[in-house]
């Protein structure tokens, strides 16, 4: 019999399916109203809300060859702390750093909140400025 959280086994499948490319995968563990927080000053910061979000961002990060290595978990009745590395393959600059995520889950098993927590947060600003660019007005501003 199994001590593991199940809240930590959806945590890593998620990780599996993100080391995979498996957006569906990943998409799996998240609940319809998922709000993913990324903190920063750059083009990706800010609260994704919905999955079709916070797939975008994703897909941003995979073409930029985002890696994760999970590190740590703990976990209580609705949270699940991780902390892994990160680093990217691709670009100018580059990221390497820690990175703690607190992942909320709502009474149906889901996450409905993730907030990342970055070890080195200008590493990772300098890093998206220099390879994301901003879509060009008007465009930028259209809802």
């Amino acid at each position: 019999m199994s001590d593991k959280d199940p809240k930590v086994s959806t945590i890593e499948q998620f990780f599996g399916a993100y080391a995979a490319g498996d957006v569906e995968g990943m998409a799996g563990a998240l609940a319809a109203d998922i709000a993913w927080t990324i903190p920063g000053h750059h083009p990706l910061a800010g609260t994704k809300h919905g999955i079709a979000e916070v797939r975008a961002f994703f897909d941003e990060l995979g073409k930029a060859g985002f890696q994760a290595e999970p590190i740590f978990f703990g976990s209580n009745d609705e949270y699940v702390v991780d902390i892994h590395r990160g680093w990217s393959t691709k670009g100018t600059g580059g990221v390497d750093t820690i990175w703690a995520l607190v992942w909320h889950f709502n009474a149906e098993g889901k996450v409905d909140r993730v907030i990342n927590l970055s070890g080195d947060q200008h590493q990772m600003d300098a890093y998206v400025w220099a390879n994301f660019s901003l879509a060009p007005l008007p465009r930028r501003l259209a809802a």
